[in-house]
């Protein structure tokens, strides 16, 4: 019996110690890539890559598998290689931005958004893939009289959710009332110099370590400009994504911040925007600065989880007033179409299934089987005509400010007696098993 166990141990542990060995790289720099995803045959993501490049063990029913890293070329595999995956940049292309003196200050950014977000409790949870069409609109000087943004703001969407309970029923719908995304706050970044290290040279790596592994890690090739940031592993690099800063001040507990921006090689010493072709971000928090207790119980705790993308499609420099009407533009949200960039990869297979779920969801038929409850419809509804009465009150309590008090006065009560009505169904609950 012993000589079996030892037998079996030696079948076993090389097989171990060969995923664990796996270390994903950039083929040309030889530099780990950290936080690659990886896929398994039906197109579920179970797991990334450490701060090293290092691949966790993958269980062989799993295979064959896909990993992917934004900028980089999809890499499938049957089986575990010997020691190195080598990834290969996408080629992007973008068209040259001109600049026409003073004229056109403005430099307008549009972009395509692409994340998956997850909001799970110990019972529950909710799975979002989302689309949109966002821009950006930045003023690199800072004596003109526009304040533009640089946090994504939204074109066009689309959402397709996902709701699981405990015993593993689901549902699916396009609209959720809770929002629990983080890329509302993946705002582009601030110029940034390069290492000295990589002034003078085509292709190399520089890193700048944090407490325990890199923080920062700087990739240059002839071609691109990369830089991984970990925020976690030095908080002075929130400077990254200053939109979490706010967060992080009021005790958001966060498990990982992570991003990666790729710009186009210049030949400058100094990355900024109007270089940028592309950037993906991974948060992972507990609770997301809010509280969410109407999704599941009171002061149980929930998890956020958001992973993005953000592909540069145009950038162009405008007038202040072009930018102006930018700005003052109101969108409707469904009549912009998503306009996806010819080298974006393609969803994964569960992704796909959800989509096609949602829309084969009839919402008029859901609507008509609606039976709404007339002792909510007052008896006085139809008698008289006041709507020029209502628009005159509206008015002026608008400028009186009493509309907004009233809403406040309205809003924490109906809070608070939704709260209690919660914490006693919880209490009912727990005499009551």
């Amino acid at each position: 019996m012993f000589r079996k166990f030892i037998t079996l141990c030696l079948f076993i542990f090389p097989l171990v110690l060969s995923a664990r060995d796996i270390v994903v790289v950039d083929a040309d720099s030889r530099f780990p890539l950290p936080s690659a995803s990886v896929y398994d045959s039906r197109g579920k993501a179970i797991c990334t890559t450490d701060a090293g490049g290092l691949l966790p063990y993958i269980a062989p029913e799993r295979f064959p598998i896909t990993i992917r890293y934004l900028g980089y070329q999809d890499f499938t595999t049957a089986h575990f290689p010997r020691d190195t995956i080598f990834m290969h940049e996408a080629a992007s292309q973008l068209d040259e931005v001109v600049v026409e003196s003073s004229k056109r200050p403005i430099l307008h950014i549009l972009g395509y958004l692409r994340e998956y977000s997850t909001l799970t409790s110990y019972s529950d949870s909710v799975l979002l893939f989302r689309e949109k069409m966002v821009d950006f609109m930045l003023t690199p000087d800072h004596k003109i009289k526009f304040d533009g943004w640089k946090m994504p703001r939204t074109l066009s969407s689309k959402s397709y959710y996902r709701f699981t309970n405990h015993n593993g029923l689901d549902s699916v719908s396009d609209r959720f009332n809770q929002h629990f995304s983080w890329s509302d706050w993946m705002a582009l970044p601030e110029p940034a110099s390069l290492p000295a290290s990589l002034h003078a040279i085509q292709t190399g790596s520089d890193t700048l370590r944090g407490r325990y592994q890199p923080s920062v890690i700087w990739s240059k090739n002839p071609d691109y400009i990369s830089v991984n940031v970990d925020v976690l592993n030095d908080s002075s690099q929130i400077c990254w994504t200053p939109a979490l800063r706010g967060f992080v001040r009021r005790g958001v507990e966060f498990d990982n911040i992570s991003m990666r921006f790729r710009y186009f090689n210049n030949d400058s010493t100094v990355v900024s925007p109007i270089d940028l072709t592309d950037y993906n971000f991974k948060i992972e928090s507990r609770g997301r600065g809010h509280d969410m207790f109407r999704f599941n119980s009171v002061d149980e705790p929930f998890f956020v989880e958001t992973v993005g993308e953000i592909h540069i499609l145009d950038r162009e420099f405008i007038s202040i007033k072009e930018a102006k009407k930018w700005a003052d533009s109101k969108f409707d949200r469904n009549q912009i179409g998503i306009y996806k960039p010819t080298d974006v990869k393609p969803l994964p297979r569960h992704i796909t299934d959800l989509i096609a779920r949602v829309n084969s969801i009839n919402t008029d038929q859901v609507r008509t089987d609606i039976v709404p409850d007339h002792n909510l419809i007052s008896k006085n509804v139809g008698k008289g005509n006041f709507s020029l009465g209502h628009r005159v009150l509206n008015v002026l309590k608008t400028i009186t400010g009493i509309s907004a008090y009233k809403a406040n006065k309205n809003n924490n009560r109906h809070w608070n007696d939704t709260k209690k009505k919660q914490i006693e169904k919880m209490r009912q609950r727990a005499l009551n098993p």
